[in-house]
Parts: structure tokens; C-alpha cells; sequence
């Protein structure tokens, strides 16, 4: 199963970080493309995960994501219905006021034409989450 990590340091407490990355419906404000994040219980594919958001450019195309968090643990994971991509986000305090986000992905067999695609989408939002955070 291919995979890869990968990392980015915020200058914002892990509180702050937080806050953007356990909420859905503020994926779009970081997370590289996606557009929309829908958790409302009568959402296409609600019947199969947590939430389903859908890509940029394809409104037509709901993707169910299961969803766990763990504020103690600072972590949030998520997993893909359709593709079975998985991400595992962690936080941990660096420094006086600074948090490293790092993520883990895991890309099934079937998927793996995407590793190339998938390492610059999830390092371009490992850097959005970090900038964004850090101007709050």
C-alpha cells in the first residue's frame, strides 16, 4: 500500500490549529480541492459516513469520509468511502507558541496512480492550514 508523510510547523498554539482542522466545514478554507463539505443528515452518501464533501469542479460527485477525532491525542483522521484514502492528521506543540502539523496518508493498491497527485495536494494544504492558522 503506497504511502507518505508529510509535515508543516504553524506559529499558532494547537488550540488554534485545532479549530480549523476537527471542523468539516472548514476544509475548504485549507484543504486543496475541495469546495463544499456537507454533514447535514440528509446529504447524498449520509447513510455511509460522517460527512461527504465534494472536489472542486465536481458538484455532482459526493465523496463519504468517515471521520474520528482526538482532542487529546490531537488527532483527527479521516477516511475516504469511494477511494479508501486515508489521512491522519496530528498536532504537537513545538516551541514557545508554535504547533507542527504532520499527516499521514495511505493510499490503497487501486489508488496508487494518485501518489504523485495526492503528496502536492496534501503538502499544499499541510501549508494553508499552517498560514491560516498562524494569522488567527
Amino acid at each position: 500500500m503506497p504511502e507518505f508523510h508529510d509535515a508543516a510547523d504553524a506559529e499558532a498554539p494547537p488550540e488554534e490549529v485545532w479549530k480549523l482542522l476537527y471542523d468539516p466545514a472548514r476544509f475548504p478554507e485549507w484543504w486543496a480541492g475541495i469546495e463544499t463539505v456537507d454533514t447535514g443528515a440528509d446529504r447524498e452518501g449520509a447513510d455511509r459516513g460522517d460527512l461527504t464533501w465534494y472536489p472542486d469542479g465536481y458538484p455532482d460527485l459526493p465523496m463519504p469520509q468517515l471521520l474520528e477525532t482526538s482532542r487529546s491525542d490531537r488527532r483527527v483522521t479521516i477516511s475516504c468511502l469511494v477511494s479508501d484514502l486515508r489521512f491522519e492528521w496530528r498536532l504537537e506543540p513545538v516551541g514557545g507558541e508554535g504547533t507542527r502539523i504532520s499527516v499521514d496518508v495511505e493510499i490503497p493498491e487501486a489508488e496508487a496512480h494518485r501518489l504523485d497527485t495526492q503528496r502536492a495536494v496534501i503538502h499544499e494544504s499541510l501549508g494553508n492550514l499552517a498560514r491560516i492558522a498562524s494569522a488567527s
